[in-house]
């Protein structure tokens, strides 16, 4: 008979463990704690959108849309793509459930998203994300709360050495569009020198060539024209409240004039925050204002502004994760204590005391095995000449001493 061969993962995704899945719980647990601290409102979404959702927002020429989203006919007919990011999937709930009437909403969320791209350090094709978004709030004050909200996480989760937080701006409409026609024209000017990805972009997104990474491409994008040559008034108001606020709350930053996001409906402020230990990828949150995106899905004009990060590159930065312990474990030395064990146990849960029962392998080993845990209380259930005995050993800490009141209360 054949050996039956064991499927293996798909392409792209991972299986976490250990310590690996260690630091990815605590990123997102420090996200939901510091989230509270500004109001934002968690928020749960499908992860599957009609196709629509996501070509009307990214655009059909983005890579995104054209070779990256896994898009499939479901049984019905529909075109069904599981969501490569959350903001589009965002909008749609904003509209599709009548939430207007809430703005400004701030919102949270977090989990996979899916993209047909080549796996690499920080990066599968399954893959994971914390987002924040304040939808309805035209002033420059959303922009710089969550930039600060940004800052006080990753100073939270200890990653911030190292980490600059880049800020352009891509002007109010007028100046967008003028800034981009010089931009083509001057392009256009130098068609011959750029490489092949850049002359595509010329055609369909042509502020894209200013972040090119191809060598052949630099000289040009360095001397291109510059949004400030483009700025109306509003707009440098904009981006100077955004720079006061961020100076106010302590929060570095330096320009990046080279910093775009491509697509139209982005505006006024585009951010990154970077690191140089992670190669060339090096972004680890990033985001900006796209008061044009629910106009594409066919809402009302609607400011919003937001960012995400990427939870598997977040935890690959974190310096060090404590080792989660035990604040009690029960070792029951004699089987006639099982049911003792079991009952302490349910006791000690149910006053949210984190608790183990050690009650496999030999009696007379079980207390040695245990003690090799990670724990705040070491409890041994035994039997001493013909009575039940109970040995409570502390490591000396507050929860210890907790633990040990609350079982000597119980009894």
């Amino acid at each position: 008979m054949a050996k039956i061969q064991t499927p293996q993962a798909v392409r792209g995704t991972q299986d976490m463990f250990g310590e690996t899945e260690e630091r990815f719980a605590h990123v997102v647990a420090t996200f939901e704690r510091v989230r509270r601290l500004y109001g934002f409102k968690g928020l749960q979404l499908p992860v599957i959108e009609p196709t629509a959702v996501f070509s009307r927002s990214l655009g059909e020429a983005t890579d995104v849309v054209s070779k990256e989203m896994y898009t499939f006919e479901d049984r019905g007919g529909d075109s069904i793509t599981l969501r490569p990011e959350f903001t589009a999937g965002i909008a749609r709930a904003y509209l599709t459930n009548g939430w207007q009437q809430f703005a400004p909403m701030k919102l949270s969320v977090h989990g996979p998203l899916f993209r047909y791209e080549r796996p690499q350090k920080g990066r599968y094709r399954q893959f994971h994300q914390i987002d924040a978004e304040i939808i309805g709030a035209a002033e420059p004050a959303a922009d710089v709360e969550l930039l600060v909200m940004a800052d006080q996480l990753l100073k939270e989760l200890g990653i911030n050495d190292g980490v600059t937080l880049q800020l352009n701006t891509l002007g109010d409409t007028p100046s967008r569009d003028a800034w981009r026609a010089a931009l083509v024209g001057y392009f256009n000017d130098h068609k011959n020198a750029l490489s092949e990805d850049s002359l595509a972009r010329l055609e369909k997104n042509p502020l894209r060539i200013l972040d090119s990474k191809d060598p052949k491409d630099r000289s040009i994008a360095d001397a291109a024209p510059v949004i400030d040559d483009y700025l109306s008034g509003e707009a440098q108001d904009f981006f100077g409240a955004v720079t006061a606020g961020l100076d106010a709350a302590g929060v570095a930053w330096t320009r990046n004039a080279a910093l775009v996001r491509g697509l139209d409906y982005y505006r006024h402020t585009a951010f990154e925050f970077v690191t140089d230990r992670l190669g060339a990828q090096g972004t680890v949150l990033g985001g900006g204002r796209y008061d044009g995106l629910i106009e594409n899905l066919g809402g009302p004009a609607t400011p919003a502004v937001g960012w995400a990060a990427g939870i598997e590159r977040l935890a690959m930065l974190l310096e060090h994760v404590s080792q989660d312990k035990f604040d009690a474990i029960i070792v029951v030395e004699n089987d006639a204590r099982l049911s003792d064990a079991i009952r302490l146990a349910r006791q000690l849960r149910a006053a949210q005391f984190v608790t183990e029962i050690a009650a496999t392998g030999s009696p007379r080993k079980r207390f040695d095995k245990a003690a090799k845990l990670p724990s705040h209380t070491l409890i041994s259930l035994s039997v001493a000449d013909g009575a039940p005995a109970m040995r409570i050993r502390g490591e000396g800490s507050d929860i210890a001493a907790r633990v040990e009141a609350f079982i000597v209360d119980a009894n």
